[in-house]
This record gives structure tokens, sequence and C-alpha cells, in this order.
């Protein structure tokens, strides 16, 4: 089973610029954890995200036509500001490890949010999400 913890932070977060000095040690500790995680054989990727002043979204309208959006997003309240991608055995493990994943912002209220990826299985026999990637 896969999993994305995805980090989430205000809009008005990213106003600030990128982490300074102050993060450093939260900088170390979530390195450390990603090592644990690492070593257990469970991280598969991870990673903070730029600001969405660096991004875009694409919006599909019902008539076919395709609009570019570029950040940053006044609209929005809440953005993804990074993630981690674990490989586990069961929903329990998952919930241990996200239990010990590290405050990811030193000031304020933050969360985390943990979604389980589809896999090939979950579409039934000759389900197969291979016909997605080709």
């Amino acid at each position: 089973m896969r999993f994305m913890i995805q980090v989430r932070t205000p809009a008005s977060g990213e106003e600030a610029g990128p982490p300074g000095p102050a993060y450093a040690a939260l900088f170390e500790e979530m390195g450390a954890f990603h090592d644990e995680m690492a070593r257990a054989g469970v991280l598969l990727d991870g990673a903070g995200l730029r600001p969405s002043r660096d991004g875009w979204r694409q919006r599909y309208h019902a008539n076919g036509a395709v609009e570019r959006i570029d950040g940053p997003f006044a609209e929005t309240k809440e953005l993804i500001a990074g993630y981690t991608l674990i490989q586990v055995r069961s929903v329990e493990e998952a919930r241990a490890w996200a239990s010990r994943f590290p405050k990811p912002f030193i000031d304020g209220d933050c969360e985390i949010e943990v979604r389980r990826l589809y896999e090939d299985a979950d579409f039934g026999p000759g389900g197969d999400m291979e016909i997605c990637r080709a």
C-alpha cells in the first residue's frame, strides 16, 4: 500500500518566502525522520514544494478548452507545501509512521493529510492502471 503524506500550509504562509535559519533544527529533524523511513524500506520519495507563484494550474472546461492559471493562487486558502510518499503493509503501519511525522512548521497550527494511492488491485479482476500510464 502506498500513501502520500501531504504537508498543508495556509496560502498566507508563502508570503514569508523560503524558510530561513530558524528552520534549521526542523529540517534536521525532518531529514533524520526521512532517513529512518528510508532505512526501514518504506520511503519512496519526499520533497518540499516551491511557492505557488512558481507553478500553475490547468483548468479543463466541459467544452474541451484548457485554461492555464499562473500562480500565485489568490483565491486559495490552503496549499500543499510538501509531500512524503511511503509504501507500507497496512493502514495501521501508515498511521504509525504518520503519528511520528515532525510538526512541519515551527509557528502556529499546521497539519498533514495522509491519503492512500490507488493500486491496480483496487480496480478488480482485469482492472489495470497500466492503460492510464500508457
